[in-house]
């Protein structure tokens, strides 16, 4: 017997929106594992707002609406905030019951700044590592460091002399329109040293390999612990010769200190007699792959480490650095950025590594690797 079609006349729902999400859905790990580092930060999110006035959207919930803004690679807090009116499993995640109104999407600007003044991002991270940690997935031990453009929120267009004399000369073949201009840059020179970006003074000049494109761009570096690839430390700052080694040493120091020995792989871009010696003074074991080709005969690492079955260890383990950064590119949003200076990409890139590490540790809870 066929069924009519009744209508949606209803006006109220006896069903909870607990009973709606599935018992065994991914977010519901990822929640479990997010509740209780929030409760923890309580006490940093009481000392950035004021104890009167009137009352602000719960710090909590703006951060649990970034993660799904990153998880499910929603492209702006606009379409975040119209998916999140509708969603019931989004506003499950966010906290909010079904007749709670949504906020504006300019609430996530007017936040953002609180949040970055009080380095959430950082304290969640590491309140993801606690997590790690308490369930024995980080070895403290073994580490991969590796560093990749990120692409600015600006355009070669955004170009302006670092000279003030030049500071308000247009540029070349202008057409003058001071919001999108048609330029034409073909015969000048343009540098870092000469040039700075309008739009994002942070940014520089950079490509990765002879032949390809040079954007405007920042370094994000990150810190990888080897037993199952997740992110420990995070760096962001301008792109330079000697930019991806000085971050790496410095992410290397705000290690914890333990006893024993310590590892470091890195690709050939580490492979320099100052950074390996910055390294062993740190009191860690540099196993760089040895950068030697034709105009380079000798290698910073010679056979004293090469030789230790440990060192093809950690050599095959670095690779598993790029799915940190192609994940952060495709699903996370950082493919092309969408905010400026180093600060502000910095507590973005952050977050989104310690999304990255929820992630994965989601797996490995889910395929009963590790207890829940």
């Amino acid at each position: 017997m066929r069924g009519a079609e009744s209508g949606q006349n209803a006006l109220f729902s006896y069903v909870s929106i607990e009973a709606r999400i599935p018992k065994d859905h991914p977010l519901r790990t990822v929640r479990r594992l997010v509740d209780p580092i929030l409760a923890e930060l309580s006490p940093r999110f009481d000392a950035l707002y004021a104890e009167a006035g009137r009352r602000s959207i719960p710090p909590e919930q703006l951060l649990r609406a970034l993660l799904l803004q990153i998880l499910f690679t929603i492209r702006s807090e606009r379409q975040l905030m119209e998916q999140l009116d509708y969603n019931l499993l989004y506003r499950w995640f966010v906290g909010l019951s079904p007749d709670d109104p949504v906020w504006d999407h300019s609430t996530f600007s007017k936040n953002r700044d609180r949040l970055l003044e009080g380095h959430i991002a950082e304290a969640f991270l590491q309140g993801v590592l606690k997590a790690a940690n308490a369930r024995r997935l980080l070895s403290h031990e073994h580490f991969t460091v590796d560093g990749t453009l990120l692409e600015a929120w600006a355009s070669h267009k955004s170009l302006r002399p670092i000279d003030p004399e030049d500071e308000r000369t247009p540029p070349p073949d202008s057409d003058g329109d001071p919001k999108n201009p048609t330029v034409n840059w073909h015969g000048q020179k343009r540098s870092n040293a000469t040039h700075r970006s309008a739009t994002d003074p942070d940014a520089r000049l950079a490509r990765k390999t002879d032949g390809t494109t040079t954007k405007l761009c920042h370094l994000g570096s990150v810190l990888v612990d080897n037993r199952y690839s997740l992110v420990v430390a995070t760096d962001v700052r301008a792109p330079g010769y000697h930019a991806e080694r000085d971050a790496a040493l410095e992410m290397v120091t705000t290690l914890e200190s333990r006893a024993g020995q310590r590892t470091l792989g890195a690709d050939k871009g580490y492979d320099d007699a100052e950074f390996v010696a910055g390294l062993r003074a740190c009191g860690v074991t540099p196993h760089v792959a040895q950068n030697i080709h034709r105009s380079r005969c000798r290698s910073a690492i010679d056979e004293r480490t090469t030789r230790h079955a440990g060192y093809e260890v950690s050599q095959r383990k670095r690779k598993q650095v790029e799915e940190s950064f192609g994940w952060a590119k495709v699903v996370g949003l950082l493919r092309k950025l969408r905010h400026r200076g180093h600060a502000l990409v910095g507590w973005i890139f952050t977050f989104t590594h310690a999304a990255y590490n929820l992630v994965r540790m989601r797996r490995l809870i889910d395929d009963g690797v590790i207890p829940a």
